[in-house]
């Protein structure tokens, strides 16, 4: 029996995925522009594209792009890299998963423990504001624990390791 073959790339549903995607990463709070760029670069079949090849498939300016590059660059889920014989610059997402670099090495679940930290000890430490905060810590230092586990076995999956 042969494997079934891959179907042919549909743009148009390509750029349903990218707008699907990226209004959902809006409603969590993750700038649109920035997670419309992200999408982007995820879906494209090329390993990079310039600001001028984002501009063109998110129909926008380059200055949109430049604001969105720059806050994922911020976040290490896009990289910048110059293009040979060119003034301009291209942007991939990095080789090391861009969950992982955005989660663990930017210490996502860690910053918000230590912030948790922080509020629980200026309410005193106790009361129900600190017992929720105490607890949003906890949740949070589990999070940290335990993804960092999980990208380890994922990794180990994929043969990273």
């Amino acid at each position: 029996m042969t494997p079934p073959q891959p179907s042919p790339r549909d743009e148009a549903q390509v750029r349903l995925f990218v707008e699907n995607m990226a209004m959902f990463l809006a409603d969590w709070g993750f700038p649109r522009m920035a997670a419309r760029v992200l999408m982007v670069l995820m879906a494209a079949d090329e390993e990079r594209l310039t600001a001028g090849e984002l501009g063109e498939r998110l129909e926008v300016s380059a200055a949109a792009i430049s604001g969105a590059v720059r806050y994922l660059q911020q976040l290490g889920l896009v990289v910048r890299t110059p293009v040979a014989g060119s003034r301009s610059d291209a942007y991939e997402v990095p080789e090391n998963s861009w969950y992982a670099s955005a989660i663990i090495k930017g210490g996502l679940y860690q910053r918000l423990a230590d912030l948790s930290d922080q509020g629980a000890r200026a309410a005193g430490g106790q009361g129900a504001g600190a017992r929720r905060m105490n607890e949003m810590r906890d949740f949070f230092q589990f999070l940290d624990r335990e993804v960092g586990r999980l990208l380890e076995q994922w990794e180990t999956e994929r043969g990273l390791r």
